[in-house]
């Protein structure tokens, strides 16, 4: 992606004299993924605080603003600008594009699949803190409601800030994303790919940045399902377009694909053990960083997440007193007796009790299950108002990437690894799509 966004933008400056500066942030690297979204998105902004400085020590102005993500990333450019926004930094500096690639905007969904499951079941364990923002089942500072509601809240810093970027581009894969489904990763309530291996579908693309459909139409009649016989040439094609195959064993040439096919029921037990292990251990040491950031009393300060609370905690005691002064006007006026003594219903709660109740109702608000039907995914009522919410904002596009046979998409999208992965290269039209979108409407300059 920075590759492309090099070439996109040229050498120097423009002929105002304004050039594009590229930072990737290098501060969510390797383990600290799943120190969460909060956390990751402060050490980004701190880069971006870092960076800023720098230019402006060399002589140099900041004047506009355009952030990125990519997967995970992209929920953490949604909270970095909530900070940026927070800081001032937008009464400065002009906010233009934010896209984001494949992102769990709404969170991961369940499939109503066995995977989906276990993956629900293990995810928020194995994860650690992003795994429980990830499923939604994390509660966020006093709101006592998950993050990524918070963050889709019209209310929320993180709202307001995203509406300020006047083009939000969303990318994402219209099938076959394992990793991040259609649905949360361009924000929709329900799927129009679910059934397309029965009903058949026909794609148009953009000519100039395929894989990025146009348009689609579902045939009058659906194709004939045809079954691949094991050992049939067939087969034996599928295995050399590996397509059938995992990462890393898809690199593989006959005739060693063949023998890893043959050897799938010893390898897969074998490499999930290793992943769970590995998850686990990376989960204890993110669990270990996050305790000791929120120990350390400075950096705590300056969080935002600690910055929302002490502003909601002002707002709530302000409410409280202004309710406690009425009810000391009342308390002064006779008596009316055709009201009855023991009646509590206007009785002014405290605080702990009105935080109580509040992250009760947001509890049960926000973690119901809804029925899915027709093999669509399944979204809680939370899930629901997400989308509703971030799909009010009228200057998002949406570009629906179509990227079919293959066994994951996620990856492709971005392409991810060219050199480890061939097929990686049809997601080239995307990323090429996100920059000069951007260089079209004048944004960078």
């Amino acid at each position: 992606m920075n590759r492309i966004i090099q070439e996109t933008k040229g050498s120097g400056p423009s002929d105002e004299g304004v050039e594009l500066d590229v930072l990737v942030a290098e501060a969510n690297r390797d383990q600290s993924t799943y120190d969460g979204i909060d956390w990751g998105g402060e050490r980004v902004a701190d880069e971006i605080a870092d960076r800023v400085g720098e230019l402006e020590a060399s002589g140099k102005k900041v004047i506009k603003f355009s952030i990125t993500g990519y997967s995970l990333g992209g929920l953490v450019s949604r909270y970095v600008i909530g900070i940026l926004h927070q800081r001032g930094f937008f009464k400065e500096v002009k906010p233009v594009n934010f896209t984001t690639f494949a992102t769990p905007h709404i969170g991961l969904v369940r499939t109503g699949s066995i995977f989906s499951s276990i993956a629900f079941a293990l995810g928020p364990k194995l994860l650690s803190r992003t795994g429980t923002q990830f499923y939604a089942v994390d509660s966020w500072g006093e709101s006592g409601r998950c993050l990524l509601e918070v963050m889709a809240d019209p209310k929320a810093i993180f709202y307001q800030a995203l509406s300020q970027f006047p083009h939000i581009r969303i990318y994402g894969n219209a099938v076959n994303d394992r990793t991040v489904p259609y649905v949360t990763s361009l924000i929709e309530s329900t799927d129009p790919f679910v059934n397309r291996s029965k009903t058949g579908i026909n794609v148009e693309f953009d000519p100039k940045y395929d894989p990025i459909m146009t348009d689609f139409s579902i045939p009058d009649t659906p194709p004939k399902q045809e079954k691949i016989i094991m050992f049939s040439p067939k087969w034996f094609r599928s295995l050399k377009s590996g397509n059938i195959l995992p990462p890393p064993l898809s690199r593989l040439k006959f005739p060693l694909n063949f023998f890893a096919v043959i050897l799938l029921p010893v390898l897969v037990p074998t490499f999930l053990t290793l992943v769970v292990v590995r998850l686990s251990l990376h989960a204890r040491s993110s669990r270990s960083r996050v305790r000791l950031l929120e120990g350390d009393e400075k950096r705590r300060e300056n969080a935002l997440i600690h910055a929302i609370s002490k502003f909601e905690f002002e707002i709530e005691e302000a409410v409280i007193s202004m309710m406690e002064d009425d009810r000391n006007a009342q308390l002064a006026r006779p008596i009316d007796n055709s009201v009855e003594k023991d009646d509590t219903s206007n009785r002014v709660l405290t605080v702990s009790e009105a935080r109580e109740i509040h992250s009760s109702s947001a509890a049960n608000s926000g973690k119901g299950k809804a029925v899915s039907k027709d093999g669509q995914p399944t979204l809680s009522p939370s899930q629901l108002l997400m989308v509703q919410s971030l799909n009010s904002l009228p200057q998002m596009t949406k570009y629906k990437v179509y990227i079919d046979p293959t066994l994951n998409s996620h990856a492709t999208i971005v392409s991810r690894d060219v050199k480890a992965f061939e097929f990686h290269k049809r997601g080239w039209g995307t990323s090429r799509s996100a920059t000069n979108e951007a260089r079209s409407l004048h944004s960078f300059y």
